[in-house]
């Protein structure tokens, strides 16, 4: 039990004594304390005690994430919970997996299941080639939600989003700044709104830092998956094509990316230089560490609840977007470009 107050008070935010006065129904702890330890006990998966027992789900909120490979989302899954479990909320945590669940129907489970809100990272929303729909009929169920990463001006809801220009032009100007001249994206399928805002950036960047048009810059752009697979592909096809650094749009494309370079007898930083995108956890102690641009997960996860939480309360935040600006975080997979053409590396 000693273990177990060790993890409910560090999960709510609270000493062991006020976890134990909970448990044990003693008064003078405040009642927004009370919901925050007993929202622990159902994170953590430990049974409430019969007399604390929640009847109803009326503090559910949905947190709906594409997949949990990329340590992204468990890093944003992990702000997101946190912030709701101070706020007397219990999370439930919905993962997408490839030939299981849609969104759509975890959408369904969570509403049947009566959860007050739902948080949507990375989902339908972002690819452009989807139905909006699915959203207004959620909304005319009387469910409020937020989005996060990916902005459709056909849904009338808050969005969270980092800068994927700025993400992007970001690496591009640090790239430009090294003396790389042939600068290369690495990006996931265009459909996506996160992707065609990173070429946005990266292209102004190509133009603005190296007077590069959009059609040669354009030549520059990879699109594969979002993995360690797909980066590896995609930088792959870019050292190539000649270029000395690679623009990735995740820390595991990047780590591929590493790979990529490594197959073919080069070194980073120095044959060929990488730029990852999220700063994922541990992506700091890699073999280089990784140089990549940050995206402010903490701030975002706890905007996103926040904003939910008003939503929730009757207090609808504007319907727009919430923009956060990245940071380029620069480590050891970046160096000076050397001068002579790899082309046939």
């Amino acid at each position: 039990m000693t273990a177990r107050l060790v993890d409910i008070a560090a999960q709510a935010g609270v000493s062991e004594a006020t976890v134990s006065r909970v448990l044990n129904g003693k008064p003078g702890v405040a009642a927004a304390t009370r919901e925050s330890v007993l929202a622990a006990l159902d994170v953590l998966g430990f049974e409430r005690p019969p007399r604390l027992r929640q009847r109803g789900s009326a503090g559910l909120v949905g947190l709906i994430t594409p997949e949990l490979d990329n340590p992204i989302f468990p890093a944003l899954a992990q702000v997101v919970a946190q912030s709701l479990t101070r706020q007397g909320y219990t999370p439930v945590l919905a993962t997408q997996t490839p030939g299981g669940s849609t969104e759509d129907e975890l959408t369904e489970m969570l509403v049947d299941r009566g959860v007050a809100g739902i948080i949507f990272v990375s989902g339908l929303h972002a690819d452009t080639t989807a139905d909006m729909g699915r959203y207004e009929a959620l909304r005319a169920k009387g469910v409020p939600f937020v989005l996060v990463n990916g902005f459709s001006p056909q849904v009338k809801a808050p969005f969270v989003s980092t800068d994927d220009r700025a993400a992007a032009r970001l690496a591009v100007t640090h790239l430009a700044s090294l003396g790389h001249t042939r600068i290369g994206l690495a990006v996931g399928p265009r459909r996506f709104v996160p992707v065609l805002r990173k070429i946005e950036g990266f292209q102004l960047g190509m133009r603005e830092r190296l007077g590069m048009p959009a059609d040669d810059s354009g030549e520059l752009i990879e699109h594969s998956l979002y993995s360690l697979e797909g980066g590896q592909a995609a930088a792959g096809t870019l050292i190539g094509k000649g270029c000395t650094a690679i623009v990735c749009a995740s820390d595991m494309m990047a780590l591929g990316a590493v790979r990529a370079a490594r197959e073919r007898g080069l070194e980073v930083p120095r044959d060929i230089s990488v730029v990852g995108f999220d700063d994922s956890p541990l992506i700091a102690f890699t073999d280089p560490p990784l140089t990549t641009v940050r995206q402010p997960v903490q701030a975002m996860g706890q905007a996103a609840v926040r904003t939910l939480l008003e939503e929730i309360g009757g207090t609808p935040a504007p319907h727009s977007e919430f923009v956060f600006l990245p940071e380029l975080v620069v480590r050891e997979s970046t160096a000076s470009g050397r001068q002579e053409d790899r082309r046939s590396a």
